[in-house]
């Protein structure tokens, strides 16, 4: 049995209520412990709120919420009101409501307060103190209030979930959510289960079911796809997707996810021109970011050019002549130009509502969404409204990296069976017929659900192979807690690290002082990459390809290009191509190493790390500019990072550009910065591949010299560093270090300031609260 700690308990998706403690009903209570004010006393409740908004451990909209709470009814329990403050506080960490249970049984674990860079000097009362004599039946008898809470439909703020009424007798799980985040996951339980009960409907569906038809699947598929001895799960995934108006497809990097999709929507596009061949589907393809999007058109691009299209339209053609007269030559389109989920949906400034909507659908056959896992509720709810009844979703993603930044873990909910399959009998003889290989017999389960059959894992990665240390390390971290022991795990975690693979370099710091000024091998390794980490001072590896890999580098490397290669006595305006294709080098440059932390504060968060990073980067003559200008100013060479879509500038959260200095035209020989970000359509436009902003007119950006694991995701670079903190820390978990390594492509250095710290982060895993039940 599995000790490994999770962050959270929470309802199985499927159904089946993990087993949880309860100490709050059953503990000896102290007699010397008196109860907190704060639990019987509104003002006493009020006051504390004021404390911990102070501080900085709640936010002034949590202390709003309970002060409207507080007049719109007088008479509510205070209890009543703490458990919406703790419930609107909890959606700031990604929670969609707060799990009653969780909280009593490690209240400052479960709230994660105090927060990350409290120093608790005089802190006010921790959760664990105010909770301490709160027992859950005193609590969940306190949540009902007529006016201000409900357990469903209806129009008070608060929603109450009772996991008996949902998992019967047995189960105390309790959930309190605000409304909104409520109708959030029924709407997502809804959509999704209408998908799936109509997914045999072959009159909503783009193919039918004859024989024909099923045999173009099968032939569709075999041109497609090599021929293997075992099962091929991209196959498999393309064939299970064709048969669902909602597709799920998960995998870890390198696993062909982009392939399969680009492959499956050929398929589709095939079928669908066998039945109507005047009328091919259309296909969208969307990621919530614009980074992630950009990044998805650069692949989707390449795969696309490698599709066997004649092949297929032969195929076509010789099983259903007379319908495809009317066809084109080229009728087989799959289209590469990639959108955010924003612009998808029409974002209307300054509100939370788009212009496709339930009322208003999206104008489309099929939706490809790729990095769901950066997809939260509210948008994932937002797009499965605007979707057409008719149309066709699919989800591409890692289950097991991090969720959104915002509320939700959708996709994670969604595959938290996908390791077994659980695929039916039905399921089973579907795929072996289509793809003419059995489904291996442990991913068979009578009692399959039906969200079980609309997802496929792909489980052989074409990126890591037995012989990358960057694989192995994440396949060893990745193992589910319930797998092996907390023990066992570490074992293999620091195996990995042993071996002595060409790939990986294992760096700890602070091995006398543990001060970041003092330590100069985390100076190293941001300015040259410290080569001398790996084998052969990264030298002479190839890839699957054969091809040489560049060794390692650092910082030094995109600002040596960014000065070596400054176009000369040449104005700006002038020379527009000669420009865009210095700052495409640079920013090419600049993916070729990047330092991920997981803390934000501090001197080992972003905020310490990019003031250091900088100023060593300085010292090596690489960067020029006092310490308040590296702080807080503009200067050449800064790396940026846009937080808040703008949508004038064309600009969305995640972007990145490099502040180059280009010649002034009003002040001949002298110089004026201007910020380059890759264009958003750079693969379909060649003319301007480079958006170039003034600094001036930039108002959410970051220097990310050191970036959040949470900000790479959707990213990927040849060398990528990963730094964990000097102390554990709630936020390090198995996801987070499992994300942050699978951002490097060729090269990962493993940095921890203080040995010890990985065993703690591996063994930790989140468990984000939902109510996500069976679909």
């Amino acid at each position: 049995m599995s000790n490994s700690r999770k962050e959270f308990h929470t309802p199985d998706l499927f159904g089946a209520p993990p087993e949880t403690e309860q100490p709050t009903e059953n503990r000896a209570l102290s007699p010397q412990v008196n109860a907190h004010p704060a639990l019987s006393d509104t003002d006493a409740l009020l006051a504390l709120c004021e404390r911990w908004v102070a501080r900085g451990w709640l936010k002034d909209l949590d202390r709003a919420l309970v002060r409207f709470l507080a007049v719109e009814a007088p008479d509510a329990s205070p209890l009543l009101l703490l458990a919406a403050a703790l419930a609107s506080h909890q959606l700031g960490r990604g929670h969609v409501c707060l799990d009653l249970n969780a909280t009593l049984s490690a209240p400052d674990f479960a709230l994660s307060l105090p927060p990350e860079g409290d120093d608790l000097t005089d802190p006010p009362p921790l959760p664990s103190e105010v909770l301490a004599t709160l027992t859950l039946a005193k609590w969940q008898t306190a949540l009902h209030h007529p006016v201000l809470t409900s357990e469903g439909p209806g129009n008070t703020p608060l929603v109450v979930a009772n996991a008996a009424t949902q998992h019967g007798e047995g189960s105390h799980t309790t959930r309190l959510y605000l409304r909104r985040y409520w109708q959030y996951e029924q709407t997502l339980h809804q959509e999704i289960a209408n998908r799936l009960a109509t997914s045999h409907d072959s009159e909503r569906l783009p193919y039918g079911e004859s024989a024909d038809s099923q045999r173009l699947l099968k032939q569709a598929l075999d041109t497609l796809f090599t021929p293997t001895d075992t099962l091929d799960w991209q196959k498999a995934a393309c064939a299970l997707a064709a048969r669902s108006r909602f597709g799920v497809i998960t995998g870890g990097p390198g696993t062909g996810k982009t392939t399969t999709v680009v492959r499956l929507l050929a398929l589709l596009q095939t079928l669908q021109l066998a039945q109507a061949p005047s009328q091919p589907l259309r296909i969208r393809l969307a990621a919530p970011t614009g980074k992630a999007a950009a990044r998805l058109n650069e692949s989707i691009a390449g795969q696309v050019n490698n599709l066997p299209i004649a092949q297929l339209e032969t195929l076509l053609n010789e099983q259903f002549e007379e319908r495809l007269n009317a066809a084109s030559a080229s009728a087989i389109a799959i289209p590469t130009e990639v959108t955010t989920l924003h612009r998808l949906l029409g974002a209307r400034a300054d509100t939370r509502h788009f212009r496709h909507n339930a009322d208003n659908p999206l104008a489309l056959d099929v939706l490809v969404v790729d990095e769901a896992s950066m997809v939260d509720i509210e948008m994932m709810t937002a797009v499965l409204s605007a979707l057409p009844a008719q149309a066709q979703l699919i989800l591409l993603g890692d289950k097991d990296q991090l969720a959104s930044v915002e509320a939700g873990a959708v996709l994670g909910d969604l595959c938290r069976r996908a390791d077994a399959a659980h695929y039916t009998q039905e399921t089973a003889q579907w795929i072996e017929h289509a793809t003419g290989q059995p489904l291996p017999p442990e991913y068979l389960d009578p009692h399959g659900q039906p969200l079980d059959q609309a997802i496929t894992m792909l489980r052989v990665s074409h990126r890591f192979n037995a012989q990358s240390g960057i694989g192995q390390l994440a396949q060893a971290i990745n193992q589910p807690g319930h797998v092996q022991s907390e023990r066992e795990k570490q074992q293999a975690v620091h195996s990995v690290l042993r071996h002595g693979y060409p790939d990986l370099h294992h760096l700890v710091l602070g091995r006398h002082s543990g001060h970041a000024d003092e330590d100069s091998e985390l100076d190293k390794l941001v300015t040259s990459g410290s080569p001398g980490g790996f084998l052969n001072n990264g030298e002479g590896r190839t890839n699957h390809k054969g091809e040489l890999i560049a060794p390692p580098t650092g910082y030094r490397h995109y600002l040596q290009v960014l000065k070596q290669r400054r176009p000369q006595g040449l104005s700006f305006e002038e020379n527009t191509n000669t420009y865009h294709h210095w700052a495409s080098e640079v920013l090419n440059a600049y993916s070729h190493f990047q330092l991920l932390c997981a803390l934000r504060k501090g001197p080992w968060g972003v905020e310490g790390l990019n003031l250091r990073i900088a100023k060593t980067l300085r010292r090596e003559k690489l960067l020029l500019g006092s310490d308040h200008t590296l702080e807080n100013g503009w200067f050449e060479g800064r790396p940026v990072m846009v937080t808040q879509n703008d949508y004038g500038l064309k600009l969305m959260n995640g972007d990145i550009g490099i502040t180059m200095a280009v010649p002034d035209p009003r002040a001949p020989g002298r110089t004026l910065l201007r910020v380059a970000f890759p264009s958003t359509s750079a693969a379909n436009d060649s003319e301007n591949p480079i958006h170039w902003v003034l600094p001036s007119r930039l108002h959410a950006v970051e220097t990310v010299f050191a970036m959040t694991v949470h900000k790479s995701q959707g990213s990927e670079f040849q060398h990528t560093a990963l730094l964990l903190p000097q102390t554990p820390n709630p936020i390090l978990t198995r996801e987070l270090v499992y994300t942050g390594i699978t951002r490097a492509r060729d090269w990962l250095t493993l940095v921890e300031v203080k040995r010890g710290v990985l065993n703690e982060a591996v063994t930790r895993e989140v468990m984000r609260v939902s109510g996500m039940g069976c679909i």
